[in-house]
């Protein structure tokens, strides 16, 4: 249960989810032709693409773990270290240095698997980013964030990159085009989710970054400074969100119900609670908050591929 806790088994399983559910639904559909009774112009067998979603998994646990080496100090004084306590160090270390190994390697066979071995050394910049994130950037204020959000968002870029970019040829091109924008649409809704969730951690862990000398934005500014600067900026994929719905799916009615339910009202609900948020008990319920909004974000992309294929 340990060693599950400090790979954060959670958000492994939401990031693999998030991964099949956009391959089996939106990227099959949307690069589908008639040409045979099952062909698309997807770059990856189911064998691959599974591979490349566990290499993924792999690199991020590894991200993890370095996180929690590097925290140790920061943990035990918000009573959360696992590292030193249930698992040693060395053991961390070993587990780190391992999965990074073994999801490097996957990443290499797959990406020579689809015909594009430069497409190998994705796999070693992203450990080596998780790698300076908790080593430096971390205690950067704001930059850490982002570059920890960017992290999040290009794991649903890395699909377009092995499943359409291998098979893009001159005939294809405006389709592909369409598609990998989408994702790229989907990315930037990750970004900015997970940019606000990083900064609510940040205001839930100040007083143990305080006392540990990381200069966190809440550290720097105070916590109520930067849960105002939270709360302007959730507004941000409120107006975006809606502007994309009106412009691009205001005929599907079903995604327009479940667009404002399970998304744009729990943001307002977010962008409400989040400016007389004073607890760690309100930072908390805001940050499970958050999560929630990026699930259903995900599950968004089933819901928009069935209307518009059955419209």
């Amino acid at each position: 249960m340990n060693y599950l806790k400090l790979i954060r088994i959670q958000n492994l399983a939401i990031l693999a989810f998030m991964q099949i559910l956009f391959r089996y639904t939106f990227l099959k559909t949307a690069t589908y032709t008639p040409l045979t009774a099952d062909q698309n112009f997807l770059a990856m067998t189911h064998v691959q693409f599974f591979l490349l979603v566990l290499a993924t998994v792999l690199i991020a646990a590894a991200g993890y773990i370095i996180n929690d080496i590097m925290d140790q100090e920061t943990d035990e004084l918000a009573n959360k270290r696992i590292i030193g306590k249930s698992i040693s160090e060395k053991t961390a270390y070993n587990l780190y240095f391992g999965l990074n190994v073994l999801g490097v390697v996957i990443g290499f066979y797959v990406a020579n698997a689809v015909g594009k071995p430069s497409f190998s050394a994705l796999f070693i910049i992203v450990a080596a980013l998780l790698y300076v994130y908790a080593t430096t950037l971390k205690q950067i204020a704001i930059i850490g964030n982002i570059v920890v959000a960017c992290l999040l968002s290009f794991s649903v870029i890395i699909l377009g990159i092995f499943d359409l970019l291998p098979t893009t040829y001159e005939d294809n091109q405006a389709l592909m085009q369409h598609v990998f924008s989408i994702l790229i649409d989907y990315a930037i809704f990750v970004f900015i989710i997970n940019l606000l969730r990083e900064m609510v951690k940040d205001i839930e862990d100040a007083d143990a970054d305080a006392k540990t000398g990381i200069g966190t934005l809440p550290v720097l500014i105070g916590k109520d400074k930067t849960m105002k600067i939270v709360f302007f900026l959730s507004f941000l994929p409120i107006a975006l969100l809606a502007y994309y719905l009106k412009e691009n799916l205001f005929q599907y009615t079903y995604v327009v119900y479940y667009v404002l339910l399970f998304i744009i009202m729990p943001l307002i609900f977010f962008t409400i609670k989040s400016w007389n948020a004073k607890t760690q008990k309100d930072v908390k319920n805001l940050s499970l908050l958050l999560k929630f909004i990026l699930f259903f974000g995900i599950l968004s992309i089933w819901v928009i591929t069935y209307s518009v294929t059955n419209a």
